[in-house]
């Protein structure tokens, strides 16, 4: 009976209490502030300057830097999280398969769109840096700006960037892509749904993915198919480019 009362938790589990309190706490910051992103949204009528993906890391952070919690400490805490990218970005090619007949029609053009697009961002990115006296690092790390995060991070880092510029830049490009997408687009007369979401999808990823979704199927659709492809294709171009400078 001694012994039961002494017992104490295994070494490995020692920690796991504080852990459960501390995901459990983060997860329902997240998703407080993603609702509260959603209802903002919503009130301003859809204006792309508080798409809610950009509004709720920025609360999330706030948080943390009134909290003086490390980045660390958030990302194991919601963990859980990550778990549910996988399925939804699976769950995106259902609407895509609707536009399966469309695909077969302008494939050619999709693919010359998405290479055209792929090389002026990495080229860009690298042009201007490199004009304003930027560092070997820091042109890497902006190099692979317009893909989606998972893929741009690794990237830069292989190369000698920065993950964390590089994570800055992506999100900087997703936002700013998304605000000023729509307006362009108008000012070009690019009315296509189809034309528009692929456009927006290589430029402003996932970003500008999620915007689309909320605006229209045909558009969300595109955009996805841009994103992925073009993730694709800056992990294939990128070391040949820099092979080739």
């Amino acid at each position: 009976m001694s012994a039961w009362m002494h017992w104490s938790v295994p070494e490995p589990f020692a920690g796991w209490p504080l852990f459960v309190g501390a995901a459990v706490l983060w997860i329902a910051v997240t998703a407080f502030a993603y609702w509260l992103a959603l209802q903002l949204s919503r009130r301003s009528g859809g204006n792309p300057v508080f798409v809610p993906v950009a509004t709720t890391s920025l609360m999330v952070m706030a948080v943390l830097w009134l909290s003086g919690t490390s980045y660390t400490t958030y990302a194991a805490a919601t963990k859980p999280l990550h778990y549910w990218v996988g399925p939804a970005t699976v769950a995106i090619a259902i609407p895509l398969y609707a536009q399966l007949e469309r695909l077969k029609r302008i494939w050619k053009e999709l693919l010359m769109a998405l290479l055209i697009g792929s090389l002026v961002a990495m080229a860009s990115a690298i042009g201007i840096a490199w004009a304003l006296g930027g560092s070997w690092e820091t042109m890497m790390s902006l190099m692979p700006k317009s893909a989606t995060m998972p893929i741009a991070m690794p990237m830069a880092q292989r190369f000698g960037g920065l993950p964390a510029l590089a994570a800055v830049a992506v999100v900087i490009t997703g936002v700013f892509g998304t605000v000023v997408s729509h307006p362009l687009l108008r000012w070009l007369k690019v009315t296509d749904p189809a034309a528009r979401g692929f456009a927006i999808g290589l430029t402003a990823h996932a970003i500008g993915m999620a915007r689309e979704l909320q605006v229209n199927a045909t558009s969300g659709s595109f955009a996805a198919l841009a994103m992925g492809l073009n993730g694709i294709l800056t992990a294939v171009l990128m070391p040949l480019l820099l092979a080739w400078v």
